[in-house]
């Protein structure tokens, strides 16, 4: 995901409301989000900044196609946290406690998003969408099962399908 539209989802902002907190044009968003342009790292940081959250450089392997896809659906099922926080963060906590019965060896990560669920809705995504390995690994065991609908989820694999 672009350094800009994840700033964009973890803030929970759309472009024209991101473009104004960072004294830019929604075009400009717009581009940075599609690919048309390229922001400069300082530019990336004042984005940041402006909606109160911070970016750090990381160095890793590139995401397959495969976490590519992930990300996108954990993009979809965040603005639903945002809408259904507590149903959600419910449905998350039942799918841990079956998860735990079923793969022991995931205890670590599930020890993790047990954390996670108890932060803000901001953090909770931020760790939803870390494009790093510990955030590749989480979303290899998402208790995020069952939040969106098959059509939600038809909807996000067309969009990942347009957008790469």
């Amino acid at each position: 995901m672009r350094p800009v539209r994840l700033i964009r989802t973890v803030a929970g902002m759309t472009q024209r409301d991101l473009a104004d907190a960072a004294e830019t044009s929604q075009p400009t968003v717009a581009a940075y989000e599609s690919g048309t342009k390229s922001p400069t790292w300082r530019t990336v940081e004042r984005i940041a900044s402006s909606v109160g959250l911070a970016c750090y450089p990381a160095i890793g392997a590139a995401l397959t196609r495969d976490q590519e896809r992930s990300l996108f659906l954990h993009a979809a099922i965040a603005k639903e946290l945002r809408v259904r926080r507590t149903e959600i963060i419910e449905i998350a906590r039942l799918n841990i406690s079956r998860m735990r019965s079923v793969n022991p060896h995931a205890w670590r990560l599930l020890d993790d998003w047990e954390r996670i669920l108890h932060g803000t809705t901001s953090q909770i995504v931020a760790c939803m969408l870390d494009p790093g390995e510990h955030g590749r690994d989480l979303r290899q065991v998402s208790p995020f099962a069952g939040v969106l609908t098959p059509a939600q989820r038809v909807a996000v694999y067309r969009s990942f399908r347009s957008a790469v």
